[in-house]
């Protein structure tokens, strides 16, 4: 249903767009640039109204960044919908093992619109250190552009229906605000997001599980996912016949020096 809708969506706007000679649906996406630096200087507006550099947000923890505009009608809801199902499985806290950013990339929203959307969302995902981890920043036309150009994201406004055409996904990025990771849709796979934070967190963040997991996966940068590779799956499964050898050895030589004791 979500994806029938998302895709009525796209072709009312792309006849629109049609209409008026453009084709707008060339003039959106997500371009993965995997390693580029995001612009830690560039000036954003919290939810308080409070101006910081974005790198304010960066230094020590992953970040999850997800771009929208607070007054979508309905596709960025429903990528933050799916933004928060993920997160409620995952084990980590938001401003303990990461953080969260939401950036508007329409320069007319403000504060108030974003304070208002911050409030909804934590009535929805109710994790502690929500509040504190979760930030959701509007800023000016520079700023969104240069941050929008650093991750690829392309969008478009359609003065006909007067809303913005765009892609649906989250980045994940590296401490020191670096594009790590892309997840695309609106459904993101809670296996996806985890793996996407310990592998950006470079091992500050998860257990041995977690790296056990991210020998076996691999990350599909066309698809936006992560997928059991065949060798990684051979090397656990032979890890895992090595410790199971080693402990029947180990089982072995007790029972025998059991047996010489009772002897």
């Amino acid at each position: 249903m979500r994806t029938a809708a998302i895709a009525a969506v796209l072709a009312l706007l792309a006849s629109d767009a049609r209409a008026q000679g453009r084709d707008i649906l060339r003039e959106i996406g997500f371009d993965q640039r995997l390693g580029a630096a995001l612009p830690l200087e560039a000036a954003f507006r919290d939810e308080g109204g409070q101006v910081a550099p974005l790198g304010r947000y960066f230094g020590s923890r992953p970040v999850v960044l997800s771009l929208v505009y607070y007054d979508c009608p309905m596709l960025c809801t429903l990528s933050l919908n799916g933004l928060v199902s993920a997160l409620d499985v995952l084990p980590f806290a938001p401003g303990r093992d990461f953080e969260l950013i939401t950036v508007s990339f329409a320069p007319t929203e403000g504060p108030a619109l974003a304070a208002a959307k911050k409030a909804a969302y934590l009535k929805r995902y109710h994790r502690e250190g929500a509040a504190a981890g979760w930030h959701f920043l509007t800023g000016d036309a520079d700023a969104i552009r240069r941050l929008t150009e650093a991750v690829g994201f392309r969008y478009a406004w359609d003065a006909e229906t007067r809303q913005y055409a765009h892609a649906a996904g989250v980045v994940v990025a590296t401490p020191d605000g670096r594009v790590s990771r892309y997840l695309y849709g609106i459904e993101y796979a809670p296996k996806d997001l985890r793996l996407a934070v310990v592998e950006s967190s470079a091992g500050r963040v998860g257990s041995l599980v977690d790296q056990a997991l991210l020998f076996c996966y691999h990350y599909d940068p066309v698809r936006g996912r992560y997928g059991a590779t065949v060798m990684g799956l051979v090397r656990a499964g032979g890890l895992l016949t090595v410790l199971g050898l080693g402990g029947f050895v180990l089982t072995m030589l007790r029972r025998e020096r059991r047996g010489a004791h009772v002897q």
